[in-house]
């Protein structure tokens, strides 16, 4: 006895069922060009889940993902002639955003669930990294709405989240100081206490500049109208320096000459010192000396210096008998210099 496979029996099912029926009578219409055994059984016209035959992607070239594959057909389609669908998330979704974040919902969301994951990367994207404080701030804290949901587009600028922070500032002023209202040229994003070792680019703070309070440099308004030159802020120092005595000596008032940023102005060291007078950091001398009153011996008179001082281990008879071939010889620390303009022997 010749036996019909299963598919073609409902096949032929359906098409007896429909012998007779007209294109008004179809309850979807007589544009849909479905073979009815796709989605429907002999036993109900009801869809199950069971039914692997009518494949959503290839028919309609939207692939049922995530929660899509759970929903019922007129959950999305209202009308059984399945027409005018389109395949946007806002086609079925409500903007509760109103437009704000743009229409392409798979930025930030997927098929699962309305949660987003990529926040960080979102912001990058868009200009403006996340990072230090801006990492814990919840989105409404900066994008703020009537439904806390519309997040237009921000500046990307601080002063546009933190004016209340720049007016209220007092230590120091920041408006009657006359600050600008780029935060960042003074504090780092990464910084949850607005604190920053950056900032201070055109005067490095280090050493012993390090850990001062503004106000000890910038003790008039505006702050920006200071000279980076030592001297407008270590006058000072250098009038009362004693060791030697720099007023006196008429030293010169930058103070980058002999002196690093270390605390306690130490330890000096005038490294134009071979250059203009004599070589004391290099040649024979290089390691000789500790300080500079080893051979300045008057400490209010750098002009002065002994050679002899230092080269007391030769006696005069000594070197007498060294120079007996020198022509006017004496036994004088300048007379040294004269013959001997490098420390050269």
């Amino acid at each position: 006895m010749y036996r019909l496979s299963q598919s073609k029996l409902i096949a032929l099912v359906f098409s007896f069922m429909f012998l007779g029926l007209n294109a008004q009578d179809n309850p979807h219409g007589k544009d849909l060009k479905i073979d009815c055994n796709k989605c429907h059984n002999s036993g109900s016209w009801k869809i199950t889940s069971e039914n692997k035959l009518f494949n959503h992607s290839k028919e309609t070239g939207f692939e049922l993902e995530g929660q899509h594959q759970k929903l019922e057909c007129k959950r999305c389609h209202q009308d059984l002639s399945f027409k005018g669908l389109g395949s946007q998330c806002v086609d079925c979704h409500t903007d509760v955003h109103q437009m704000s974040v743009g229409n392409d919902c798979k930025r930030c969301h997927n098929s699962e669930n309305w949660f987003v994951k990529n926040i960080a990367d979102i912001h990058s994207e868009n200009g403006f990294l996340l990072e230090g404080a801006h990492v814990t701030v919840s989105c409404i804290d900066c994008h703020k709405s009537s439904n806390t949901l519309v997040w237009n587009r921000l500046t990307g600028q601080c002063i546009s989240c933190h004016n209340s922070e720049y007016v209220n500032t007092q230590n120091p002023n920041h408006v009657q100081a006359g600050f600008g209202t780029n935060c960042i040229e003074c504090h780092a994003p990464q910084s949850p206490a607005w604190k920053s070792d950056f900032f201070h680019y055109f005067f490095p703070l280090t050493q012993g500049h390090d850990g001062l309070t503004c106000v000890q440099c910038h003790q008039n308004k505006p702050y920006n109208q200071i000279s980076s030159e030592c001297i407008s802020c270590h006058q000072a120092d250098y009038n009362s320096a004693s060791n030697p005595n720099h007023k006196q000596l008429g030293f010169p008032t930058d103070c980058t000459k002999c002196h690093t940023t270390q605390s306690g102005w130490a330890p000096a060291k005038y490294d134009d010192h071979d250059a203009d007078f004599f070589p004391i950091y290099s040649g024979n001398h290089k390691g000789a000396w500790n300080k500079c009153t080893d051979c300045h011996t008057n400490s209010s008179n750098f002009a002065l210096f002994s050679c002899v001082d230092c080269h007391e281990h030769n006696d005069q008879a000594d070197l007498a008998d060294e120079h007996d071939d020198v022509k006017g010889y004496i036994f004088q620390s300048k007379a040294c210099f004269e013959c001997h303009p490098k420390g050269s022997e």
